[in-house]
Protein backbone atom coordinates (compact mmCIF):
# COMPACT_ATOMS: atom_id res chain seq x y z
CA UNK A 1 0.00 0.00 0.00
CA UNK A 2 2.69 2.48 0.86
CA UNK A 3 4.36 1.70 -2.74
CA UNK A 4 1.09 2.27 -4.21
CA UNK A 5 0.88 5.80 -2.18
CA UNK A 6 4.63 6.72 -3.09
CA UNK A 7 3.64 5.79 -7.04
CA UNK A 8 0.98 8.33 -6.58
CA UNK A 9 2.54 11.00 -4.76
CA UNK A 10 5.62 10.69 -8.11
CA UNK A 11 2.89 10.72 -10.55
CA UNK A 12 1.05 13.86 -9.12
CA UNK A 13 4.18 15.74 -8.62
CA UNK A 14 4.75 14.86 -12.45
CA UNK A 15 1.47 16.27 -13.77
CA UNK A 16 1.74 19.61 -11.62
CA UNK A 17 2.05 22.95 -13.19
CA UNK A 18 5.66 23.81 -12.11
CA UNK A 19 6.96 20.19 -12.55
CA UNK A 20 8.74 21.39 -15.34
CA UNK A 21 10.57 24.41 -13.20
CA UNK A 22 13.31 22.09 -11.91
CA UNK A 23 17.42 22.46 -13.06
CA UNK A 24 16.93 19.86 -16.31
CA UNK A 25 14.75 23.20 -17.36
CA UNK A 26 16.87 25.91 -16.12
CA UNK A 27 19.01 27.59 -19.29
CA UNK A 28 21.94 29.99 -17.31
CA UNK A 29 22.04 32.90 -19.55
CA UNK A 30 24.28 34.71 -16.92
CA UNK A 31 25.78 34.57 -13.15
CA UNK A 32 22.89 36.54 -12.51
CA UNK A 33 19.91 35.31 -15.11
CA UNK A 34 18.23 32.20 -16.06
CA UNK A 35 15.40 31.29 -18.34
CA UNK A 36 13.18 28.26 -17.00
CA UNK A 37 11.20 26.65 -20.11
CA UNK A 38 7.56 26.54 -19.30
CA UNK A 39 6.61 24.88 -22.73
CA UNK A 40 8.16 25.20 -26.57
CA UNK A 41 6.69 28.91 -26.26
CA UNK A 42 7.32 30.18 -22.89
CA UNK A 43 10.11 31.04 -20.52
CA UNK A 44 10.46 32.55 -17.10
CA UNK A 45 13.53 34.85 -16.86
CA UNK A 46 14.88 35.05 -13.70
CA UNK A 47 17.35 37.82 -12.64
CA UNK A 48 19.03 39.24 -9.62
CA UNK A 49 19.32 42.68 -8.59
CA UNK A 50 20.24 44.83 -5.51
CA UNK A 51 17.40 46.26 -4.35
CA UNK A 52 18.68 48.64 -1.87
CA UNK A 53 17.70 48.19 1.33
CA UNK A 54 16.18 44.58 0.34
CA UNK A 55 19.48 43.49 -0.36
CA UNK A 56 19.71 41.24 -3.85
CA UNK A 57 16.17 40.20 -5.27
CA UNK A 58 15.48 37.66 -7.44
CA UNK A 59 12.90 38.72 -10.09
CA UNK A 60 10.76 37.17 -12.65
CA UNK A 61 9.28 38.10 -15.81
CA UNK A 62 8.14 36.34 -18.82
CA UNK A 63 9.12 36.16 -22.68
CA UNK A 64 6.42 34.19 -24.95
CA UNK A 65 7.53 33.12 -28.87
CA UNK A 66 5.42 32.52 -31.46
CA UNK A 67 6.37 32.12 -35.14
CA UNK A 68 9.96 33.87 -34.82
CA UNK A 69 9.19 36.47 -33.16
CA UNK A 70 8.30 37.31 -28.97
CA UNK A 71 7.01 39.11 -26.60
CA UNK A 72 8.75 40.60 -23.13
CA UNK A 73 6.76 40.88 -19.66
CA UNK A 74 9.06 42.76 -17.47
CA UNK A 75 12.72 43.26 -17.74
CA UNK A 76 15.19 42.95 -15.41
CA UNK A 77 16.19 45.24 -12.95
CA UNK A 78 18.50 47.22 -15.29
CA UNK A 79 19.81 48.05 -19.20
CA UNK A 80 22.70 45.96 -18.71
CA UNK A 81 20.68 43.20 -17.76
CA UNK A 82 17.83 43.06 -20.13
CA UNK A 83 20.33 43.49 -22.79
CA UNK A 84 22.36 40.49 -21.98
CA UNK A 85 18.78 38.17 -21.87
CA UNK A 86 17.31 40.06 -24.98
CA UNK A 87 20.76 39.37 -27.15
CA UNK A 88 20.66 35.84 -25.67
CA UNK A 89 17.18 34.79 -26.81
CA UNK A 90 17.90 36.49 -30.25
CA UNK A 91 20.94 34.45 -31.08
CA UNK A 92 19.77 31.73 -29.44
CA UNK A 93 16.66 31.20 -29.87
CA UNK A 94 16.34 32.67 -33.51
CA UNK A 95 13.79 35.49 -33.00
CA UNK A 96 13.28 39.04 -32.62
CA UNK A 97 11.22 41.13 -29.93
CA UNK A 98 8.13 42.39 -31.06
CA UNK A 99 6.88 44.29 -28.12
CA UNK A 100 7.17 44.69 -24.26
CA UNK A 101 4.78 45.20 -21.45
CA UNK A 102 5.45 45.89 -17.65
CA UNK A 103 3.53 44.99 -15.10
CA UNK A 104 3.71 47.93 -13.30
CA UNK A 105 5.99 51.02 -12.92
CA UNK A 106 9.06 50.07 -10.56
CA UNK A 107 12.10 48.55 -11.12
CA UNK A 108 11.84 45.34 -11.51
CA UNK A 109 9.52 45.56 -14.07
CA UNK A 110 11.01 48.00 -15.77
CA UNK A 111 14.27 48.26 -15.60
CA UNK A 112 15.73 47.82 -18.33
CA UNK A 113 13.12 49.59 -20.78
CA UNK A 114 15.92 52.51 -21.57
CA UNK A 115 17.35 49.41 -23.41
CA UNK A 116 14.42 48.17 -25.20
CA UNK A 117 13.82 51.78 -26.49
CA UNK A 118 17.17 52.08 -27.64
CA UNK A 119 16.13 49.17 -29.80
CA UNK A 120 13.26 50.32 -31.16
CA UNK A 121 11.03 47.56 -29.13
CA UNK A 122 7.59 48.87 -28.90
CA UNK A 123 6.19 48.77 -25.12
CA UNK A 124 2.78 48.93 -24.11
CA UNK A 125 1.58 49.63 -20.76
CA UNK A 126 -1.32 50.63 -18.21
CA UNK A 127 -1.86 54.51 -18.69
CA UNK A 128 -0.98 54.99 -14.81
CA UNK A 129 1.85 53.36 -15.60
CA UNK A 130 3.12 55.86 -17.84
CA UNK A 131 2.17 58.51 -16.00
CA UNK A 132 4.04 57.43 -13.01
CA UNK A 133 6.84 56.77 -15.06
CA UNK A 134 6.78 60.19 -15.82
CA UNK A 135 6.31 61.77 -12.66
CA UNK A 136 9.41 59.46 -11.41
CA UNK A 137 11.15 61.22 -14.37
CA UNK A 138 12.00 57.23 -15.81
CA UNK A 139 12.05 55.70 -19.19
CA UNK A 140 8.14 55.78 -20.75
CA UNK A 141 6.44 53.26 -22.21
CA UNK A 142 5.35 53.78 -25.94
CA UNK A 143 1.62 53.36 -25.95
CA UNK A 144 -0.95 53.24 -23.04
CA UNK A 145 -4.59 51.09 -22.42
CA UNK A 146 -7.15 52.08 -19.77
CA UNK A 147 -8.76 48.76 -18.60
CA UNK A 148 -7.61 45.90 -21.15
CA UNK A 149 -5.84 45.41 -24.51
CA UNK A 150 -5.46 42.69 -26.60
CA UNK A 151 -1.85 41.93 -28.43
CA UNK A 152 -1.63 39.17 -30.98
CA UNK A 153 1.82 36.86 -31.63
CA UNK A 154 1.37 35.37 -34.75
CA UNK A 155 -1.93 33.16 -34.37
CA UNK A 156 -1.56 33.55 -30.20
CA UNK A 157 -3.69 36.07 -28.37
CA UNK A 158 -2.26 37.61 -25.60
CA UNK A 159 -4.31 39.97 -22.77
CA UNK A 160 -3.19 42.74 -20.76
CA UNK A 161 -5.89 42.84 -17.87
CA UNK A 162 -6.06 45.88 -15.02
CA UNK A 163 -7.79 44.15 -12.47
CA UNK A 164 -7.84 47.28 -9.85
CA UNK A 165 -5.37 48.52 -7.49
CA UNK A 166 -3.02 45.36 -5.02
CA UNK A 167 0.69 45.17 -4.55
CA UNK A 168 0.66 49.50 -6.73
CA UNK A 169 -2.08 51.20 -8.15
CA UNK A 170 -1.10 50.47 -12.01
CA UNK A 171 -0.66 46.77 -11.33
CA UNK A 172 -1.88 44.29 -14.40
CA UNK A 173 -1.92 40.89 -14.86
CA UNK A 174 -1.24 38.93 -18.38
CA UNK A 175 -3.39 36.17 -19.67
CA UNK A 176 -1.82 33.73 -22.30
CA UNK A 177 -4.96 31.19 -23.07
CA UNK A 178 -2.93 28.85 -25.37
CA UNK A 179 -0.72 28.08 -22.59
CA UNK A 180 -3.37 28.87 -19.88
CA UNK A 181 -0.69 30.80 -18.20
CA UNK A 182 -1.37 33.92 -16.10
CA UNK A 183 1.45 36.65 -15.51
CA UNK A 184 0.61 37.85 -12.10
CA UNK A 185 3.29 39.62 -11.18
CA UNK A 186 4.02 41.27 -8.18
CA UNK A 187 0.37 41.17 -6.61
CA UNK A 188 1.00 37.85 -6.49
CA UNK A 189 2.57 35.97 -4.04
CA UNK A 190 4.60 32.63 -4.06
CA UNK A 191 3.65 29.85 -2.07
CA UNK A 192 7.02 30.16 0.50
CA UNK A 193 5.95 33.77 0.78
CA UNK A 194 4.47 34.47 4.20
CA UNK A 195 4.44 38.71 4.36
CA UNK A 196 3.02 41.27 2.36
CA UNK A 197 6.68 42.29 1.12
CA UNK A 198 6.78 46.06 -0.31
CA UNK A 199 4.18 47.93 0.44
CA UNK A 200 5.49 51.04 -0.68
CA UNK A 201 2.78 51.82 -3.45
CA UNK A 202 0.38 49.48 -2.08
CA UNK A 203 -3.08 49.60 -1.48
CA UNK A 204 -3.76 46.70 1.09
CA UNK A 205 -7.76 47.10 1.70
CA UNK A 206 -8.27 46.64 -1.72
CA UNK A 207 -5.72 43.91 -3.08
CA UNK A 208 -7.90 40.69 -1.72
CA UNK A 209 -10.52 42.13 -4.02
CA UNK A 210 -8.44 42.63 -6.72
CA UNK A 211 -7.13 39.30 -6.67
CA UNK A 212 -10.72 38.24 -6.36
CA UNK A 213 -11.40 39.54 -9.65
CA UNK A 214 -8.45 38.00 -11.50
CA UNK A 215 -9.78 34.29 -9.84
CA UNK A 216 -13.44 35.09 -11.41
CA UNK A 217 -11.72 36.11 -14.78
CA UNK A 218 -9.08 33.68 -15.51
CA UNK A 219 -10.68 30.45 -13.92
CA UNK A 220 -8.61 28.25 -16.21
CA UNK A 221 -4.99 29.41 -14.98
CA UNK A 222 -3.30 26.53 -14.94
CA UNK A 223 0.46 28.34 -14.16
CA UNK A 224 0.44 31.27 -12.44
CA UNK A 225 3.86 33.15 -12.27
CA UNK A 226 4.77 35.94 -8.93
CA UNK A 227 6.79 38.71 -9.53
CA UNK A 228 9.37 37.00 -6.95
CA UNK A 229 9.85 33.33 -6.41
CA UNK A 230 8.29 30.16 -8.00
CA UNK A 231 5.70 29.76 -10.00
CA UNK A 232 2.76 27.67 -9.22
CA UNK A 233 -0.73 27.10 -9.93
CA UNK A 234 -4.04 28.99 -9.10
CA UNK A 235 -3.99 28.26 -5.50
CA UNK A 236 -1.10 31.11 -5.59
CA UNK A 237 -3.90 33.64 -5.88
CA UNK A 238 -6.00 32.07 -2.55
CA UNK A 239 -2.49 32.36 -0.92
CA UNK A 240 -1.87 35.77 -2.00
CA UNK A 241 -5.53 36.93 -0.25
CA UNK A 242 -4.38 35.12 2.95
CA UNK A 243 -1.11 36.85 3.09
CA UNK A 244 -2.24 39.80 2.59
CA UNK A 245 -5.68 39.59 4.98
CA UNK A 246 -3.16 38.79 7.64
Amino acid sequence: MKIRSIILFILILLQSPVAGQNATNKIKISDDIDLIQLSPNAYIHVSRASMGSFGMVSSNGLIFIDKGKAFLFDTPANNTQTRTLVKWVEDSLHVRFAGFVPNHWHGDCMGGLGYLKARHIPSYANRMTITLARQHHLPVPDKGFKDSLILHLGNKRVECYYPGKGHSTDNIVVWIPSEKILFAGCMVKEMKANTKGNLSDADVKAWPATIKKVMAKFPSARIVIPGHGEAGGFELLQHTIDVVCK
